[in-house]
């Protein structure tokens, strides 16, 4: 679907760029997006690459488990139906733990493992799970305290001060993730409220 809208979005934009006499500037536009896309994606590599590589000392050096070790009553309380000792507690863990420290892309790998983990669960059912639900919400919303990622963006963009972005990003997304858990635990109320009725049902 998404991808149809980018198509749509595209070619709207040339039609009316073209009707409008505007075809030289919109050459121009995807050109220079172009070279800045790659430049971009050079100039992050090194970073991402550096921060991964700083997550692996950390997870082989057992400082991430024992985050994870922290952080079990907070998954416990979002992830109830999760099987204690169960690997998905370990990706959900290592995944909000590269979030906060806003490592982006190097939150995706621990992202993925988990949500495989789910499905598992859910023995890989076509309809998402209550905590596969819970878990992109959580994802989405995702609490940073370091904004890495931002931060090399307005670096490589030049910004005279690409750190002033933690505060308000600490703001923001702290208030995003009360938001993603106070709607996952009234969600997960309203499920347990309806399960023993279709019980009955049954």
């Amino acid at each position: 679907m998404l991808n149809i809208l980018w198509v749509a979005f595209i070619f709207i934009g040339m039609v009316y760029g073209t009707i409008n006499g505007n075809i030289s500037e919109i050459n121009d536009a995807i050109l220079d997006s172009g070279e800045s896309a790659v430049t971009l994606v050079i100039s992050m590599l090194g970073i991402i690459c550096v921060w991964s590589g700083v997550m692996e000392i950390a997870k082989k050096g057992g400082l991430i488990a024992q985050l994870t070790h922290l952080m079990s009553p907070f998954v416990d309380f979002l992830f109830p139906e999760i099987p204690k000792k169960h690997p998905a507690r370990d990706h959900i863990s290592l995944n909000i733990i590269a979030n906060i420290l806003g490592l982006g892309w190097a939150s995706t790998p621990s992202g993925l493992a988990a949500m495989r983990e789910l499905a598992a669960l859910n023995d890989f059912n076509t309809c998402a799970s209550s905590s596969m639900c819970n878990f992109l919400i959580l994802n989405i919303s995702s609490l940073q305290l370091i904004p890495v990622t931002i931060i090399s963006y307005r670096s490589s963009y030049g910004a005279a001060s690409p750190a002033d972005i933690v505060a308000p990003a600490i703001i923001s997304t702290a208030a995003s993730t009360l938001a993603a858990v106070v709607f996952i635990k009234l969600m997960s109320c309203r499920l347990w409220e309806h399960i023993p009725r279709a019980r009955e049902r049954s």
